[in-house]
């Protein structure tokens, strides 16, 4: 019989091997797990397993650091941050514009680090009609409690999939006839010259590096947002805020254009 074991958790943490390995066991989102070089014995090679299993990412880290991490926690040398909300599938979010009889839509994200960056952006794609978001497993954030708050509960309708690699995930993408468009401050051809509408996947970088070059590779066309002024970037949810409406704009008047004509043949062709 196993022993109940007390969850130690504050805010979206989890202190000590056993709380950790429980919360692994009953399959608990997670972003990463921080274990001391230190650390051995049975329970830390089974934590590592099911971590391996799920695609959790985890850092050996010196002790000293974890007690920096966690100071005054009894954390037995081990400290997991735990997601906000599980994350969604590729396939959840395909069948999700799929069941609404619509064009994909989704956001791919590439080494977004700042969690109020995700959070606002999350919000402005949910409100704009995005299916889904995309992020990078390695040098992005996850799923944190500040990502939930600065979201103002856009996260809680608002699919999210964890990527091992982003590559493969465009791949995939492709497949389905989802057309990859970067955004790029140094490509020629802006937004309002392109017609978006079309299933899309748009990949967006952080904003100091911007897409890096091995993804930027694997898109099918890069597209910048016009500058007028000296400043050369912006925020990368204003980015992204920008580019899903001038898609929901072009949308939008495609349809009007097909009422339209589908009024005047019902009127003057028999």
């Amino acid at each position: 019989m196993r022993r109940k074991v007390r969850i130690v958790e504050r805010d979206r943490r989890l202190y000590g091997l056993n709380p950790v390995l429980e919360a692994l066991r009953g399959g608990r989102p997670f972003e990463r797990i921080y274990i001391s070089r230190e650390k051995r014995g049975a329970n830390v090679k089974e934590t590592l397993s099911l971590a391996k299993s799920r695609g959790i990412e985890v850092r050996f880290t010196p002790k000293d650091i974890i007690n920096k991490i966690a100071p005054g926690v009894s954390h037995q040398g081990i400290i997991a941050i735990v997601a906000a909300k599980p994350y969604s599938t590729l396939e959840d979010v395909l069948r999700i514009a799929k069941e609404k009889g619509e064009k994909p839509l989704l956001i791919l994200l590439d080494g977004i680090e700042d969690p109020r960056n995700l959070g606002a952006l999350i919000r402005v794609a949910e409100v704009g009609g995005v299916h889904g978001i995309i992020l990078s497993e390695r040098h992005s954030v996850g799923l944190t409690e500040t990502v939930a708050k600065t979201s103002a509960g856009a996260l809680d309708y608002m699919p999210v999939v964890k990527s091992k690699n982003l590559k493969h995930a465009i791949s995939e993408l492709k497949k389905e006839g989802i057309w990859v468009i970067g955004a790029d401050n140094s490509a020629e051809k802006n937004i309002f010259d392109m017609d978006l509408d079309m299933p899309l996947a748009l990949v967006i970088g952080s904003e100091g590096r911007g897409i890096r070059r091995v993804i930027a590779e694997y898109c099918d066309l890069l597209i910048s947002i016009p500058m007028l002024g000296k400043t050369t970037s912006l925020n990368v949810s204003v980015s992204a805020g920008i580019i899903i409406y001038e898609v929901l704009r072009q949308k939008r008047a495609n349809k009007k254009d097909k009422k339209d004509i589908d009024i005047l043949n019902r009127l003057f062709i028999k």
